[in-house]
């Protein structure tokens, strides 16, 4: 037993030091960039700017949308005031942008025609629901959704939305947005196909923001990852008792997967419990078989949910 607990500690230290080596190898690839600051240009500028403005950023606004609305925009009181707001918040943007560092490089590592994306901040009337936007060649992140959760704009928004309308949560909003262009798969009808789908995505986070905690990974607070930790087992219980796992039903979704203050067991815990734990199970599902078969985050983010199930053996934590 001795040997055989030498040999298991052997085996963790090697793969903490490959992890290590890894990781010193990806913190020297070159991602330079700036962090283009529109939502500074905007609140300083004044209507014979306009012009300046729209060639240095032509995407930004729409050609059906005359001069006039942005000359409004740029004297209206209302926006200058949350213009500001979010220059106070974002007096500097150093850390967020070491952050950004670190998901470029491990998306350049693990992908090599990986291309830097021009980086710019805007406002967006707190559209919560596109705080950040990526494509091939952009990321836009809206600032005016991450002044604080508690922050006076937010008053009408569900607390459970606000709870991620915080600075700390930008890097992982831009991580999830890169997940769902590289994630593939052909089936999510039923629930655990959509649990794996989501977990894909949070698997992805694992790999290219591991300076990150799982907490924020899932927009969790820590008390929320505590509680979904602690109770894996009767939620796998659960899941497996009511034959969920392959039922198509829709409802599902909207109980285990969608934006939501609580999960809906219909339980006398529902109100303990976090939202989206059906996106938390299928996390630990791909992580399970990521451990078992070592293959990489690429071709694991295109495998089948069926093959993953399946491959990964998944026992929930006792």
């Amino acid at each position: 037993m001795r040997i055989y607990i030498i040999l298991i500690l052997g085996l963790f230290f090697v793969s903490c030091d490959d992890d290590s080596k890894q990781e010193k190898e990806i913190a020297k690839i070159d991602t330079n960039f700036i962090v283009e600051r529109f939502d500074k240009a905007f609140l300083e500028a004044e209507p014979k700017d306009l012009l300046k403005l729209k060639q240095a950023y032509p995407f930004l606004f729409s050609k059906h949308v005359p001069d006039s609305v942005w000359i409004g925009r740029i004297t209206d009181t209302l926006q200058n005031e949350l213009l500001s707001e979010v220059k106070k918040t974002f007096s500097e943007f150093k850390e967020v942008k070491e952050e950004l560092t670190g998901l470029f490089q491990h998306l350049k590592y693990y992908d090599k025609t990986f291309s830097i994306p021009r980086v710019i901040t805007l406002t967006n009337d707190v559209a919560y629901r596109d705080k950040t936007i990526v494509n091939d060649s952009l990321v836009l992140i809206a600032l005016d959704n991450y002044l604080g959760a508690e922050h006076r704009f937010y008053q009408n928004i569900p607390m459970y939305i606000t709870a991620n309308m915080k600075k700390n949560q930008i890097v992982s909003d831009v991580a999830d947005g890169y997940a769902k262009k590289y994630v593939y798969q052909t089936k999510r009808k039923s629930f655990i196909e959509e649990m794996i789908y989501f977990g894909k995505l949070l698997y992805f986070k694992d790999i290219m923001i591991p300076f990150k905690t799982d907490a924020e990974k899932i927009g969790y607070t820590e008390v929320q990852i505590n509680w979904a930790e602690a109770n894996e087992s009767p939620i796998w219980s659960h899941f497996i008792e009511k034959e969920l796992l392959y039922s198509s039903d829709n409802k599902l979704s909207s109980r285990f997967i969608a934006d939501a203050p609580f999960s809906k067991f219909y339980l006398e815990f529902d109100n303990e419990s976090p939202g989206r734990l059906g996106q938390y199970i299928g996390w630990q599902i791909v992580k399970a078989y990521a451990e078992r078969t070592g293959e990489d985050v690429m071709k694991i983010i295109e495998t089948e949910p069926e093959e993953i199930f399946r491959k990964s053996k998944f026992k929930p934590k006792k």
